[in-house]
């Protein structure tokens, strides 16, 4: 049976709420947290360091820290841009990659200085199949690519091999979304050699074992394509780190498994925020809400809701409150944010009817909450050690581990 980890994709150090869910996440027991060096630029490498560094020794060395490199991002791509960084892997304007042993260091030195360790347990690469990726988009033939893209993970596992040897990390994996894609797909990471490179290039560091012991991948409910990567990860006595649980990808479709309450007080925000702004002066901002209102069912999941939001509600927003009276601006703005978070909430809601309609053979048979069902399926996976899940408030990780407790403990 699997148990629940602590994710920390969108975790910071500068959200109290974010600190007080870690808090709580070891309180209750959580063994595991999973990290990377650009989960919001640091901050979450950060957030782990604050927490930990208040709890004994005696909790903190039963807390295995995952952490993972390869992305160049935010700071990293700024420092990328003053000295160039070995081997990049230039994939969008936005996301550069690299798991050269160069990189690696500094970023392992980095992963350090922000959690206050001198060691953790386990450092992943992370997503190399960037390099993949890219090729098969310059036109490359998949079967050169592979041949490059061994001879890549074998050389990084050659400096993490190092690293194991000088004390830095106890073992390494790969974190790859590919594992989890069907053998047929060009976009698939194969894995079944990884082994062997490991234990060459342990040979090469002059250790007598590999330390490769973890794979990470997405599987869910919907997508159990990775559970094959999974159990033949189990059969090779490694451990299996699922991610993604709750968000999963269908016919080019992203659906949050989870179910949400419509909002009690939506309607009510809305009214009062369209009573404000029933003038002339404010009518681009009336007819923006009127179009939310009337569109909110149309979002797929609500993190597309949450990309709109800032790409184009909140600058329509400010452009239509530009000219207001600053002694009725404050007024007007707690309207709108009070509307917004309501908002998000009825777009949660009606995304959720949604899953349980689109979805419904996923979910046939189970009766609790869609959540639950998505959770629960995943507790029964013998080939998966852990399921990551973001907890970013300490009312979720209460939630996470009343379900351990019913669903994974049973």
């Amino acid at each position: 049976m699997s148990t629940f980890a602590f994710g920390t994709y969108r975790i910071t150090d500068e959200n109290p709420l974010h600190i007080e869910a870690l808090k709580e996440a070891v309180d209750a027991g959580i063994d595991l947290i999973d990290t990377s060096t650009n989960y919001t630029d640091g901050g979450a490498e950060r957030a782990i360091g604050k927490v930990l560094r208040n709890f004994p020794d005696a909790i903190r060395d039963k807390i295995k820290i995952v952490s993972k490199y390869g992305y160049i991002q935010g700071s990293n791509m700024l420092a990328h841009k003053e000295e160039t960084f070995e081997d990049v892997v230039e994939f969008n304007q936005s996301c550069y990659h690299s798991i050269a042993n160069s990189f690696m260091k500094k970023q392992l030195d980095a992963s350090l200085e922000r959690l206050q360790m001198s060691k953790i347990d386990c450092y992943l690469i992370h997503n190399p199949e960037y390099f993949i990726l890219d090729a098969l988009n310059k036109g490359k033939k998949r079967d050169e690519i592979l041949d490059s893209m061994y001879q890549r993970l074998y050389e990084a596992f050659i400096g993490l091999e190092e690293e194991v040897k000088e004390g830095r990390i106890n073992s390494y994996g790969i974190s790859s979304n590919s594992f989890a894609k069907a053998k047929n797909d060009p976009k698939f990471l194969p894995y079944e050699d990884l082994l062997t490179l490991a234990q060459n290039a342990a040979q090469e560091a002059g250790n007598k074992k590999h330390s490769f012991s973890t794979v990470q991948l997405p599987v869910n409910i919907v997508e159990k394509e990775g559970l094959k990567c999974a159990a033949w990860a189990k059969k090779q006595g490694l451990r299996v780190l699922a991610n993604r649980p709750l968000n999963a990808q269908k016919e080019n479709l992203m659906y949050r498994l989870a179910e949400y309450s419509e909002s009690k007080e939506y309607y009510y925000y809305l009214n009062e925020l369209l009573q404000a702004c029933d003038n002339d002066l404010l009518k681009s901002l009336y007819n923006l809400i009127e179009q939310m209102d009337t569109n909110k069912h149309k979002f797929g999941w609500v993190g597309e809701y949450d990309t709109f939001l800032h790409s184009q509600i909140i600058p329509h927003i400010k452009q239509a409150l530009q000219n207001i009276q600053p002694d009725t601006l404050d007024e007007l703005l707690r309207f709108v944010d009070l509307f917004l978070q309501e908002y998000r909430i009825m777009v949660a809601y009606e995304c959720s009817k949604r899953v349980r309609a689109e979805l419904k053979e996923e979910f046939k048979g189970c009766h609790k909450k869609v959540q639950e069902c998505a959770l629960e399926f995943l507790c029964k996976q013998d080939a998966i050690d852990y399921i990551l899940v973001g907890m970013r408030k300490p009312s979720y990780v209460q939630e996470i581990m009343a379900m351990r407790e019913n669903i994974c403990l049973d």
